[in-house]
């Protein structure tokens, strides 16, 4: 994909914890770094609400970004994003450059579609729930899909959606299932309706009980 995001940052000198410290809370600035390729790692610091305001699209994610550092350009991809435990504030990013001919893993959003309209929900009365909100695929920057889109239509109660039911896109392929069957991980399924056995077994009780109160009349009968 071409790119259509970018990021201004700031080469950084000042390093360590200390310092990055101070950029978060003095400066309301992020730390970063970028690495990979034939390049050293270039520590990095970005203005907080410039990032926040381009993580409001989700496809920021799984695309190829412009960095402008300085007067130069990288391209990259974020590959990972470290947030605060309580306060969720992002407290550093690491981008990976890339290379347009070098193949990358990168986690890609799955879009659940037709949730509302789902058999096994809407005329069986299940309810979906997920295992997954994200697949780890590896592919070419140039075909890095926005999402990955899983179809719930037509999915039935007590059905399982497994990373092999997916259609990934052309020249996109899953980490997990390169390794193997044993690694064909559940991505979503459709669950029976809470007290549906007890429902059943209330339904049975009237009859039950009225096949006892024969038995019981058949006995006096022949007293």
């Amino acid at each position: 994909m071409s790119d259509q995001f970018e990021l201004h940052a700031e080469a950084r000198i000042d390093l360590g914890k200390g310092a990055s410290r101070r950029l978060r809370r003095l400066a309301d600035l992020i730390p970063a770094i970028i690495y990979g390729g034939a390049k050293d790692p270039q520590p990095l610091s970005l203005i907080r609400k410039d990032v926040e305001k381009a993580l409001e699209n989700e496809a920021l994610y799984s695309h190829v970004l412009t960095v402008n550092i300085g007067k130069a350009k990288e391209k990259a991809i974020i590959k990972d994003m470290q947030r605060h435990p309580a306060k969720n504030n992002i407290t550093h990013i690491d981008f990976l450059r890339v290379d347009d001919k070098v193949a990358l893993k990168l986690h890609v959003p799955i879009h659940f579609l037709n949730e509302t309209a789902c058999y096994g929900v809407k005329t069986q009365g299940g309810m979906i729930q997920h295992q997954a909100t994200d697949i780890e695929v590896l592919c070419l920057p140039a075909d890095i899909p926005t999402f990955i889109a899983v179809d719930m239509m037509d999915v039935e109660t007590g059905q399982i959606i497994h990373l092999s039911d997916i259609t990934l896109p052309t020249g996109v392929t899953s980490v997990a299932l390169a390794l193997g069957e044993d690694h064909d991980l559940a991505v979503a399924s459709v669950i029976a309706p809470k007290g549906g056995d007890e429902a059943d077994d209330l339904d049975d009780a009237p009859a039950a009980e009225d096949a006892a109160d024969g038995e019981a009349e058949a006995g006096d009968s022949e007293e």
